[in-house]
Parts: structure tokens; C-alpha cells; sequence
């Protein structure tokens, strides 16, 4: 044995010098993204996300669903997922879910009626921040950034926004948290002006938008973005009823604005040739707090719902040329799904419980 002993050694000391120590990765370095493995996602190269607020399946797309448009003529043009879920309560964690991965903590549970600054102490996998409060920091990324470092184009549209990338200024109180005449905008259903990555460069106005955008942009493949993330006002994505405007609101509401908006999006340059649409709901009403797919418990909730473990049974109509139409899916997903299919299609790493959640597979583009 002492014989061998130098030999170990100079072994050692070999190994050392041809392959770099490295330590643990800092609090502040950027989270760690999966390669993307290899996927069910046709030739897509123009996703649309259109969310909706707070409607459980049954009332969506039972027998007397007051949004028709959307539960059978939209759905007989695309395919149904009828086991698609919410991750979270209230409203703002499942935004943050569809573009970052991230679960939800106690301010953004609440909506954070305060726009605070999230404090971290690390990370733990697949991705998470550790801390709580609202704007996330720079280490923090988005599909958003995910997209832009890939030369990949991005907008958000929000109704009723005004000035692009529109948000309270730190520490202060969100006004937007309800609505008003003339303004309708809620900040907490536009998830992207909760990231430092976002907002603290200067393209966040140009990318971050009114929905007044979006008829021009839809006009030719080259000025379509490659995502497409959009938000109606809050009494057009069903959130209230009545409005402060008078309207009803609800799904009457959300059911005209999508009879409205809907078709351009379908009859677009870049939809026809490669596009895909998603139309679903941020979460259920309050009573349901279901989950599926494995829907992880992160590091700063102990329940994502609330009162359990998801944000309820929402249901989401997929439309696109790779898709069968009239078809159907019981395969349950979520929104990590959702992000994750984004991902996959333009070939990106997986963000936070995008890593283990599944993408939209052949049940869903079977076309």
C-alpha cells in the first residue's frame, strides 16, 4: 500500500490540473435551465396565448356556458383539453407560472396589492427562487429572455395598458387591482412587469404593450411576433360582472371579445402558415383547488391553491393546422405544461417546473 500511495497522488494531481474545480453557484447567479428534450411539437413557429380569469370546466364548457364562441364553435376548429388545470390562487402565480416555471409565495398568492421587491436567499431545484414578494430579480428569467437571446421576437398585449410595460413603482400600492372607467388594465394579469429582466431594459416598452398593437402586427408573417402573449381588460377576460362600463361581464363579455379578436388571429399571415392558439384560464373559481400532473409544492407556499394544491380544473382550446379538428384530450397538463410546449416548439431550455412537467404530446397535435 505505501508503495502505491505516490502514485495516487500524482494521479490526483493531474485530474486537478485538467479539470476546473468549481464552486456552488451564487444567490445571484441565473437560474439554471434543462436542455429541451426532445419533443411532440410540430413545425410551430407563431404561438398565441390568450388567458381568461377564474372559470372552472363545467361552467366554461358545460351544457350552459354563456361562452359559446369558445365551448363549441372555436373548440370544433381545434382540440379540447379537458383535464387542463390551473397551478395556483389567486390570479398573478398562474400568470408567473406560464412564463417563468416559478411557483407561487404568499405575496403573489395575494396578488401583491403591494408591488415589493422579491427578497432571495438562493435557490433550490428545478429552478426555483427562494424568497417572497413580487418583482423578481435579473437571475430570475423569463421565456421572454429566453426568446430575445435566441433572436426570437416577443410581445405582450395588454388591454387597456396605455404606456407600454406599465406597472406601480416599487414599493408602492397597485392601483390597478380594480378596475375603472376608461381603465380597465390590471397589472397583475400582465406577468411580465414582475421580472427585473423585463422591465429594467428599455425595450420593455416596445415589448410589453396595448393590445391596440396587435391588428397591425398581425398583418404580415414579419411583423408577428413569435409569441404572442395577450390579456384582456378585466371585464373582457370574464374577471368581473358587471363591469364598471355597464357591460356584464363574465363569460357574455369574454365570449364577444373572443368572437372579436379571435378571427384575426385565425385569418393572420403567420397563424395560417405555422401558428398555434391557446385560449385557456388563469385558474378556477376559489371553491376548486385541484390539481394535476405531479403539481409541485415550491420552496415559499406550502399550498399553491390555497386550500390545496392547484388552481382548479380550467379546461383550454388549442387551435392550429397540426392540430385534428373536433378532437379531444383527457392527458391532464397545467400551465408549466403550457410553458414547456412554448419552449419545446423554439427549441429553449425549461424554466422552473417546466423541467418536469410534460408538453402538449401527439394526443393534442394529432393533425
Amino acid at each position: 500500500m505505501r508503495q502505491t500511495r505516490p502514485a495516487v497522488l500524482l494521479i490526483a494531481l493531474l485530474l486537478a490540473a485538467v479539470i476546473p474545480w468549481t464552486s456552488p453557484a451564487p444567490a445571484s447567479a441565473a437560474l439554471p435551465a434543462e436542455v429541451p428534450a426532445r419533443s411532440t411539437v410540430p413545425g410551430i413557429r407563431h404561438v398565441f396565448v390568450i388567458n381568461l380569469e377564474n372559470k372552472g370546466f363545467g361552467t366554461t364548457f358545460g351544457p350552459s356556458s354563456k361562452a359559446p364562441y369558445l365551448s363549441r364553435t372555436l373548440r370544433q376548429r381545434g382540440a379540447l383539453l379537458s383535464q387542463y388545470y390551473g397551478t395556483a390562487h389567486h390570479s398573478l402565480p398562474n400568470y408567473i407560472a406560464q412564463i417563468s416555471g416559478q411557483a407561487p409565495n404568499p405575496q403573489t398568492q395575494s396578488d401583491c396589492p403591494v408591488y415589493t421587491r422579491f427578497t432571495g436567499t438562493g435557490s433550490v431545484a428545478p429552478g426555483q427562487a427562494v424568497g417572497h414578494g413580487c418583482v423578481y430579480p435579473t437571475r430570475v428569467r423569463t421565456v421572454a429572455d429566453q426568446l430575445a437571446a435566441k433572436h426570437l421576437s416577443w410581445r405582450g398585449y395588454m388591454e387597456d395598458m396605455g404606456r407600454g410595460c406599465r406597472h406601480p413603482a416599487l414599493g408602492s400600492r397597485d392601483t390597478t387591482q380594480k378596475a375603472r372607467k376608461g381603465d380597465q388594465y390590471a397589472a397583475r394579469h400582465n406577468p411580465f412587469v414582475y421580472f427585473a429582466s423585463v422591465t429594467s431594459k428599455a425595450s420593455c416598452a416596445g415589448r410589453d404593450v396595448s393590445l391596440s398593437h396587435l391588428a397591425k402586427n398581425l398583418q404580415s408573417v414579419r411583423t408577428t411576433r413569435n409569441l404572442s402573449y395577450i390579456s384582456p381588460n378585466l371585464c373582457n377576460d370574464g374577471h368581473d360582472a358587471p363591469c364598471v362600463d355597464g357591460r356584464p361581464g363574465g363569460l357574455v363579455s369574454a365570449n364577444r371579445w373572443l368572437k372579436r379578436w379571435v378571427p384575426r388571429i385565425l385569418d393572420s399571415p403567420a397563424f395560417r402558415r405555422d401558428g398555434l392558439l391557446v385560449v385557456t384560464f388563469d385558474e378556477a373559481e376559489s371553491g376548486d383547488a385541484s390539481a394535476c400532473c405531479g403539481n409541485q409544492v415550491g420552496p415559499n407556499s406550502a399550498r399553491p391553491g390555497i386550500t390545496g394544491p392547484g388552481g382548479g380544473r380550467v379546461g383550454a382550446v388549442l387551435v392550429s393546422r397540426f392540430i385534428t379538428p373536433g378532437s379531444t384530450s383527457t392527458r391532464p397538463y397545467n400551465h408549466y405544461s403550457l410553458l414547456r410546449t412554448v419552449e419545446d416548439a423554439f427549441g429553449l431550455g425549461h424554466l422552473g417546473y417546466a423541467q418536469t412537467a410534460r408538453s402538449f404530446g401527439s394526443d393534442v397535435f394529432g393533425g
